[in-house]
């Protein structure tokens, strides 16, 4: 077995070379962009299905896209969008921190639009009898969050905690958040174990500062200071704090419902 100072070098080895891999792919990202918020696309990005085309089908997606500015080289922002069989368009919910009053949002947004230039990834697909019947419990969750008028980039609760909570009420969802949605494991002080953001395993965290989940779409993972480090089991590939992960752009694609 490892010592623990030979453990604690290699952990802060993977830590930077995760940061550096990122900052590389962040500044290739900035010299493609090239513009600042006020201009940057937030149109869609054509990912979502035609909502009006599929009318008699109930679908629920989760996209995930990075954060923008500074924050975008080592954070993620996430959203869900939803419509039951006989509804013709989308309903997008999200966290965002800025301006007043409740930081839950309705369709502040395209629901698969560029967020702020980056374009977003699929995390989550479901459509027919599953989705339409997970739809009132994405819902009754949505009303359940505990921290609808508080948003703290880290360690949270935010955007990602949000999704998390979601994830957490509704373990049909097979949430997989990625390794840098920074948030996603935090917990009041009040309620430091519990289950993980997929909803079926167990998950202790200090206000997600300090933690282990073992989850069935996470695998194993630790959290230092909000960053994650892990190994999934399904299929095998590692959990990387900044970066996300390694093995596949759509963590879930192996899995989404045709």
């Amino acid at each position: 077995m490892l010592p623990l100072k030979a453990l604690s070098l290699i952990i802060l080895c993977i830590m930077l070379l995760s940061l550096g891999i990122s900052l590389a792919q962040a500044t290739h990202h900035a010299e493609s962009a090239g513009q600042g918020w006020w201009s940057a696309r937030r149109d869609s990005s054509g990912m979502a299905p035609d909502p009006a085309r599929l009318a008699n089908l109930a679908i629920v997606q989760v996209y995930v896209a990075p954060t923008y500015g500074w924050k975008g080289k080592v954070a993620v922002h996430p959203w869900i969008i939803f419509k039951r069989a006989g509804e013709t368009h989308f309903s997008r919910y999200e966290v965002i921190g800025w301006g007043n009053g409740d930081k839950v949002r309705l369709n502040a947004n395209p629901p698969d639009g560029y967020w702020y230039g980056a374009k977003p990834r699929l995390l989550v697909e479901h459509r027919g009898p599953a989705a339409e019947a997970m739809i009132p419990k994405i819902q009754a969750a949505i009303a359940s969050y505990p921290w609808p008028q508080t948003y703290h980039a880290w360690p949270g609760p935010n955007s990602n905690t949000f999704l998390a909570h979601i994830g957490r009420e509704v373990p049909d969802l097979q949430l997989d958040m990625p390794a840098n949605a920074v948030g996603k494991d935090f917990r009041s002080l009040l309620n430091p174990i519990g289950l993980p953001p997929s909803g079926r395993g167990l998950q202790v965290s200090l206000l997600g500062l300090a933690g282990v989940t073992l989850g069935a779409e996470e695998g194993i993972e630790i959290n230092i200071l909000g960053l994650n480090l892990g190994l999934e089991f399904a299929p095998l590939r590692p959990r990387l704090p900044f970066i996300g992960g390694i093995g596949g752009e759509n963590l879930q694609s192996d899995r989404l419902q045709n």
